[in-house]
């Protein structure tokens, strides 16, 4: 048979009931002869018949025990490993996860969305940059799903996982000050979610307490928020004469730094930069990257328990789950030496 074997098949070649095939093959076959669940299983091996997960889960009436996580991109190193935590998690529970990838086009989050929702999930893991709660309850509408906001969502309501993003902010700021430097160029994403407002304001508000102006006509430098925009960025920077930088997320900075090098500028000697996120690349890239540091597979984790508590109860109080964030200093800042 070249089409895929169906239930109905295999009692067909085997010449009884479907109502037998299903309960043999569902371990409850103890009132047929051996001969009959041996003829049974050596039909399901032979033509290699898999049972319809949908199908299967109608008739025993149950979930289909499986979870959505829908992030702006799976190719970015943050959210590739933020979906390893939630897999975990998942695969310990014997769940099963769905991910979308959206590529943060709002229309394409909220078609993943109702598609996943089609799909009878148990619980929805959501990290959108465009989608409010109201879109999302919308959507959802009268079923009842449970789902967990992260990363994007950090001023919407919800049961939600997060970091302190203003507090790393400052993190990165201090660090450029103590190093000595005063003039420090910030390389901004040109579309600004929440979480990503909140860490720049923080570094803003560091470098006003250690009296570093930073001049947003001239010192901030917008650019998409990818290696491609930090790379892209470089000339930017080297036009604004600050002896550092700091970028919104890791795959800027390391962008930044290798449009830096291709233009003769050394990192650290004469333009620090930091990053924000901790993605395992920056241990791979020479000078390696100083960061702020989230611990992005827990965030994965945390979300995923999260989730699964919000399934198995009827708890309808909001959550909030905080992770905290540290400075790793490695190779790409240092100490202004002044000429």
């Amino acid at each position: 048979m070249s089409k895929k074997v169906t239930i109905r098949d295999i009692a067909r070649l085997a010449g009884v009931s479907v109502t037998t095939v299903s309960q043999i093959l569902n371990g409850k076959g103890e009132r047929f002869s051996k001969k009959t669940q041996d003829k049974i299983f050596k039909l399901r091996d032979e033509y290699g018949y898999v049972p319809d997960f949908n199908a299967r889960s109608l008739i025993l009436r149950r979930s289909s025990s499986m979870i959505g996580v829908l992030v702006p991109n799976i190719s970015s190193p943050f959210f590739g490993t933020f979906v390893e935590g939630v897999q975990q998690v998942a695969q310990h529970e014997r769940m099963i996860p769905l991910i979308f990838s959206a590529n943060r086009n709002a229309e394409l989050e909220q078609n993943y969305l109702s598609q996943m929702l089609e799909r009878s999930i148990d619980g929805l893991i959501i990290a959108s940059a465009t989608m409010t709660t109201d879109t999302i309850d919308k959507i959802i509408g009268a079923r009842d799903v449970p789902y967990i906001l992260f990363d994007q969502n950090y001023a919407q309501e919800g049961t939600r996982v997060l970091t302190d993003d203003y507090h790393g902010g400052e993190l990165a700021a201090q660090h450029l000050a103590d190093l000595g430097h005063r003039k420090i160029a910030l390389l901004e994403p040109r579309e600004l979610s929440e979480n990503f407002t909140q860490r720049l304001t923080g570094f803003k508000d560091r470098l006003a307490k250690n009296n570093i102006k930073l001049d947003m006509a001239h010192d901030v430098v917008r650019t998409p928020l990818s290696r491609q925009g930090g790379y892209d960025a470089a000339e930017a920077v080297i036009q604004t004469g600050a002896t550092a930088a700091f970028a919104g997320n890791d795959d800027m900075a390391i962008g930044l730094m290798r449009g830096l090098s291709e233009r003769g500028i050394k990192v650290p000697d004469q333009v620090s930069v930091i990053g924000y996120d901790n993605i395992y690349l920056d241990e791979y890239v020479s000078p390696q990257l100083t960061t702020i540091s989230q611990p992005i597979t827990d965030l994965g984790i945390g979300a995923a328990k999260m989730l699964l508590n919000k399934i198995h109860s009827d708890q309808t109080q909001e959550q909030i789950q905080r992770f905290p964030v540290e400075l790793i200093q490695r190779q790409s800042t240092a100490r202004l030496h002044e000429a």
